[in-house]
Order: structure tokens, then C-alpha cells, then sequence
């Protein structure tokens, strides 16, 4: 299913730059920036949930992995986790080089070949990638 454009830019490069936004205000001191940004992504999750029918989707999955580092992140010594998701956002906004994504993307019902060193280093240093990167990277 084709995902829908806003000013020429997908959804989820809209997504993603509000997600940036939220997470960002939060860390600069909004209390109630994490709530908002965590609650953000659970829309959208339940939005990529509804287009693309299944939780086992690659971008429901990216959606959850966030949503679940936020909740991780907010435990105060692991607060550094935010800083990370934040750095990890603005790269895929201005880059499309989304490291979380290429993460999941060696998970074992991600790929269905074996997982060696040389499939490491390419889903890492394999230039970004417009749309899935599951599929740009064979898995």
C-alpha cells in the first residue's frame, strides 16, 4: 500500500521530524514532553498498525522498538537513551539513514539468511536508503 505524501515528503519523514520536535522539547526541560512524544508514537504506531495490517510489519516493529526505548529511557539512569533516540531521529530525518531500523532489520524474522559479519557491516555502512531499508539491504 502506497504511503501518502505531505508537501512532497512521505508521512513518516513527518512523523519522524515531530517525533524529533517532541523529544527534543522534552529533553530541553518540558515536563510533559515525554508523555506527549511517547503517546505520539503510539498513534503512530496504531496508524502503521491499520495501513499496513499487521503488528509483524517492519514499520509497526521500528514503531514498538521506539516506543519501548522511550519507556526504557524513562527510568533516570538510563535517561542517556533519550539523547541517542533523539541523535537516531534527526539522522533519519536529515540523512534518511535510520540506525533503529537497520537494527531491527537483522533481527532473526527480519532476515532469512544467516547473520555473519559481512551482513553486519553492509546493513550499517551501506549508504541511506529511500523507503524499506529491509528491502534495500536483501533481507
Amino acid at each position: 500500500m502506497s504511503e501518502p505524501t505531505v508537501n512532497g515528503r512521505r508521512l513518516r519523514w513527518w512523523y519522524w521530524l515531530a517525533t524529533a520536535c517532541l523529544l527534543a522539547a522534552s529533553l530541553c526541560g518540558w515536563d510533559a514532553g515525554l508523555w506527549f512524544t511517547m503517546a505520539f508514537v503510539a498513534v503512530q504506531l496504531a496508524h502503521y498498525r491499520a495501513l499496513q495490517g499487521s503488528m509483524c510489519a517492519f514499520p509497526v516493529q521500528t514503531r514498538v522498538a521506539f516506543l519501548a526505548l522511550l519507556a526504557v529511557g524513562s527510568f533516570p539512569p538510563l535517561g542517556f537513551i533519550h539523547w541517542m533516540q533523539l541523535a537516531g531521529t534527526c539522522a533519519t530525518v536529515g540523512l534518511d539513514y535510520c540506525t533503529l531500523a537497520r537494527i531491527m532489520s537483522l533481527l532473526p524474522w527480519n532476515r532469512p539468511q544467516p547473520l555473519t559479519f559481512r551482513r553486519v557491516w553492509r546493513t550499517f555502512v551501506s549508504p541511506p536508503v529511500r523507503g524499506s531499508v529491509l528491502g534495500a539491504l536483501g533481507n
